[in-house]
């Protein structure tokens, strides 16, 4: 959501973002939700000229998110690399409403408490919101190319935890095609369309490509562990939904929102083990993260 408003007299932005919104418009500019003629602007005092366009992003519904970083949460870290322990319902990198409250932001407060400073730092992938697990970033520049090289040659296994609805077959492989619909959401195609364009500007179909294992039957429900062997956005969640066995708490996908009596705050995917080999010493470095506490909960026999 948000709120347009074209600037008709020269005055700082926290008196006007006040004006049109007296009740948030401060803590919209504090948290970087106030956009100037497209440009993220934080600070209250700067000044806004007539003809501007100012644009003031509200959050979801839900609120803010404060994302606070502590020692526990490092999974890893050498002088080129950190990994975090991302939890359930974070940010990794900024929103429109928010510059605040992800990921990166919390790791560079927490680096500069503990040490003084803060490394430039660099996501080296992404995860969903509601994606839980390990989360690798860069902390030398000199290092970012290879690492988005790795990942985006294939590079890096990934090993992904998931709780599904129903029980699909013990172990099994999906290729689709993957890109964005009519509506821009993302969704399979079939394997015969991938190289095809997509209309308005959609880009071209890509291959997908996921491996899974069934680990645990539960009720109505089982364990899977996944291995995506692409890196197209939602790719586990959009598969195993094409399977008939979405996963539990994914409602943009068929999901179910309540399972057990617990009402999911989110999709149930986590980002259990990453391997690749370091981009500087080119050792083979393993991260693991363990389950969350709502996976172990739901998984308690």
């Amino acid at each position: 959501m948000q709120l347009q408003h074209t600037i008709e007299k020269a005055v700082p932005l926290q008196e006007i973002a006040e004006a049109l919104m007296p009740a948030t418009g401060a803590q919209i500019v504090t948290r970087g939700g106030a956009w100037l003629n497209g440009q993220r602007v934080t600070d209250p005092a700067t000044p806004c000229q007539p003809g501007q366009m100012l644009a003031l992003r509200l959050p979801p519904a839900g609120g803010y998110t404060d994302v606070v970083l502590q020692a526990s949460d490092i999974l890893y870290e050498d002088a080129w690399l950190i990994a975090t322990n991302k939890r359930l319902g974070w940010y990794v990198n900024a929103t429109p409403w928010d510059a605040q409250g992800h990921v990166l932001a919390a790791l560079q407060r927490y680096l500069h408490a503990r040490d003084g400073a803060a490394p430039p730092l660099h996501l080296a992938h992404q995860l969903d919101r509601d994606t839980s697990g390990v989360l690798l970033i860069s902390r030398e520049p000199a290092i970012n190319a290879a690492l988005t090289a790795a990942f985006a040659g294939g590079h890096v296994a990934k090993t992904y935890t998931c709780i599904v609805a129903g029980v699909p077959d013990a172990s099994g492989e999906v290729r689709s095609g993957h890109g964005r619909s009519a509506k821009g959401l993302w969704r399979t195609y079939p394997l015969e369309e991938v190289g095809r364009e997509l209309p308005s500007g959609g880009g071209r179909v890509k291959l997908a490509h996921t491996s899974y294992l069934r680990q645990r039957i539960l009720e109505d429900a089982a364990q899977v562990q996944c291995t995506p062997h692409t890196g197209r956005t939602h790719q586990i969640r959009l598969h195993m939904a094409l399977l008939g066995h979405p996963l539990l708490g994914d409602s943009r996908y068929g999901g179910p929102s309540v399972y057990a009596g617990i009402s999911l705050p989110g999709h149930l995917l986590h980002a259990a083990h990453l391997a690749l080999k370091h981009p500087h010493t080119q050792e083979v470095l393993a991260i693991s993260s363990p389950l969350p506490d709502l996976l172990q909960r739901l998984l308690i026999p």
